[in-house]
Formats: structure tokens, sequence, C-alpha cells
């Protein structure tokens, strides 16, 4: 399971379903709206590995990045390279002049440090390795040969989402909202987990799928810049919780 809180900067196009009030942005019902932007990520975790062979509790923040290790790239602007980086993509529609719902997702990476030091519980047996053996709370040095874990090809996070939109431009002195417009966005999210876990477990054979691993929920808050009507540059700041109960760490499953 993990916390996670990350930022979100996106490129909005809009196109108009109904015909045109006299002021464009006076009515937003109806419209559909598309998005691709950049994403900064931070996450707290803790990691549980259950099987016949390992039982144990890695009781540490032992994910110490959850960051795009490429960091920021010329691959966001690149169309042909654009999906590698962290990115999100999300299309939605308005229900109301002030409603939205949206589907999307929000593609973030991760990579377990190794060899940092964790405190463990439990206990590793049968594996044939110098890592057999009880611990209960002991230091135990994440090396290679124990165990790789990491999300580079995708933490993919598949939501669903309802937002509100508040248009506060009047606040800024603006007049003409068709040339220039604020708004406050805040909603709420839930989704699926849909990671490819790239993860290698003791002696056991790599396991690099993409599979469905959990469920998270999300809230987001932040501002919208309307500009020329159909032109839209998004700041967000979302926070959520995700549980990834069933992400492989062997090639067969161990039950």
């Amino acid at each position: 399971m993990q916390c996670l809180a990350f930022v979100t900067l996106a490129a909005f196009a809009q196109t108009e379903r109904d015909n045109a009030p006299a002021r464009y942005t006076a009515n937003n019902k109806g419209k559909i709206f598309f998005s691709f932007g950049a994403v900064i990520v931070a996450t707290t975790r803790i990691l549980t590995l259950p099987s016949p062979v390992v039982t144990t509790t890695l009781l540490s923040m032992m994910l110490l990045l959850l960051i795009d290790p490429k960091g920021w790239h010329i691959d966001y602007i690149n169309p042909l390279r654009m999906t590698i980086p962290q990115t999100n993509c999300h299309v939605g529609y308005y229900i109301t002049n002030n409603y939205t719902v949206s589907l999307g997702v929000d593609h973030m990476k991760y990579v377990m440090k190794n060899n940092q030091t964790v405190k463990m519980n439990g206990y590793i047996s049968g594996s044939g390795t110098s890592h057999d053996g009880v611990y209960n709370n002991a230091d135990k040095v994440l090396t290679e040969d124990f165990l790789t874990f990491e999300h580079t090809d995708g933490l993919n996070y598949v939501v669903a989402e309802g937002a509100r939109i508040d248009d506060i431009s009047r606040l800024f002195g603006i007049r003409n909202t068709d040339k220039l417009q604020v708004s406050l966005t805040e909603g709420l999210g839930f989704g699926v987990m849909y990671p490819k876990s790239n993860t290698k477990l003791l002696n056991k054979e790599r396991y690099d799928e993409f599979h469905i691993a959990g469920i998270g929920v999300n809230a987001k808050a932040g501002l919208h810049l309307t500009f020329f009507k159909y032109f839209l540059i998004v700041g967000e700041l979302k926070g959520g919780y995700i549980n990834m109960y069933d992400v492989r760490t062997t090639l067969r499953y161990c039950r």
C-alpha cells in the first residue's frame, strides 16, 4: 500500500458540441476536453512479500523515490516518445456548466533503491540461498540477488474522476473570459492499478507483465487558465492512497 501526491501540468483542447452562446466561456455544458501532461510524484510505501518460500515484511520506506528516472526531458514534447516519461492522459465531458466527469491514465514510475538497509520481520526458508533464516526486526540489506523491484514501464493508475469547475476570473478583474479565463477546480477519483511490474525475488524467474494489481482513490485541486476559448493550461495537485495487494514478484504464483 502507498500514499502518494503528485503535480500535474497539462495542456487541454476543447470542442463544442452545441451551438455557442454569445460568450462561449459562459456555458460549458456539453463540451468535451482532452488533456496530456507531465507528472511529478512523491510516495511512501510498506512492502509485504508472502509466499511459501518468503514470508517477510519490510518495515521501512524502502521505495524511497517515486520519481521519473528520466527527470525533465525533451521526450515530454517528442510525439514519438512522449509516453516514455511520467505522464497523464484524460478525456472528459461537462455534464453541467460546473461539473465534469473524466476517464484517464496517470502513468507513473518508481525504482526500489537497492543496497539500502531496512528493518525486516518474518522468515525465509527453502530458497537455497544465504538469505534463508528468521528475521525479527533485523537489519537487511536489499541486495540485487535478494530483490529487485520496479515499475519503470508504468505504475499505471486507470482512473475515473468527477470534478467541479468555478470561474474566478472576476477576482482578477478579467471581464472578457473568451480571451482569458481563470477557473478553480476540485474533484475526487477512483481507479485500478494496472502496472507492468519488473521484479525478481531470490532465485525465482523474473516477472515483467501488465496486470491488475490493486485499487486507488484520490482527491485533487488546481487552476485552469483558458486562452481564447479553446486552449487551457492546467496545474493540479493530487493526493491519494493506493493499495497494490497483488504485485507479482515471480513468474509463477507461489500459492
